[in-house]
């Protein structure tokens, strides 16, 4: 269906805000009880949200039906080179850090903050998923916050498992849920021209997003740290490589 207007303000954003509020319920939730919970019961909660990351990117991956796996590939390769080149994640860990020490949370043991860490995950996890992207841009050009309630659903959850081992640093991954989320939404009614005129924008974007979750589960499950917020620059590259890709004379599809 041809995308054609954009919802008003408040309707356009109600999604994020709820979103929002169940990540703030959850992760002080998770901040409260944290300390109380033994590291076994952390960890198992780590390992389903792990294990259900990695197979949500996969299926996300999958429902690629476009047929140019390649201009996935060579969006993640650009935009992979552009996040370690500018370091995103380390920038990141380097906020969290200034957040930590501003707010005098300093571990007194003298181990290492998981401030950063936190909000890396929980940024990555709630914001480059199929539910971000079609809630967000459903949110803010009809108003329609059925994907965005369940994504509020899920990462009222997630922020409860994450807080618990990570701290509050969770609860930053507020402010990344409105720019992004809001973002989109917001942005719905602009960029609807571009999604009509190119429709293999969604599916590739939300297929170069599995390849992202894939790596936050991995990075859960504690099987490798694949440092994916440096592949951010993957979610905008991918879609302007469609573009260019249907503006070839070589009459090839995106």
């Amino acid at each position: 269906m041809p995308f054609q207007f954009a919802a008003p303000l408040f309707h356009a954003v109600n999604g994020t805000l709820l979103n929002m509020l169940t990540v703030l319920i959850g992760g002080l939730a998770g901040t409260t009880v944290g300390d109380r919970l033994p590291e076994r019961f952390t960890r198992i909660l780590f390992i389903g949200l792990g294990l259900f990351t990695a197979v949500t990117g996969l299926e996300n991956i999958l429902a690629d039906k476009t047929g140019n796996a390649l201009v996935v590939l060579f969006g993640l390769l650009i935009g992979g080179l552009i996040g370690e080149g500018i370091q995103i994640e380390r920038r990141l860990d380097q906020f969290g850090a200034w957040a930590q020490k501003r707010l005098r949370a300093q571990k007194e043991d003298g181990t290492e903050s998981t401030i950063g860490a936190g909000l890396v995950t929980a940024s990555l996890l709630f914001c480059i998923g199929p539910l971000t992207i079609l809630g967000s841009i459903a949110n803010g050009l009809t108003g329609d916050t059925r994907d965005l309630v369940i994504k509020s659903t899920l990462d009222g959850f997630a922020a409860l498992a994450l807080s618990a081992t990570l701290g509050w640093g969770v609860l930053l991954s507020i402010g990344t849920i409105l720019v992004v989320q809001g973002g989109l939404s917001l942005g719905a009614g602009a960029i609807a021209p571009l999604l009509n005129a190119n429709p293999s924008i969604l599916p590739q974007l939300v297929a170069t997003g599995g390849f992202l979750l894939i790596g936050v589960g991995l990075r859960l499950l504690r099987i490798a740290d694949l440092k994916p917020g440096n592949f951010l620059p993957a979610l905008v590259v991918t879609p302007l490589l469609v573009v260019l890709v249907a503006a070839l004379p070589f009459g090839m599809t995106p």
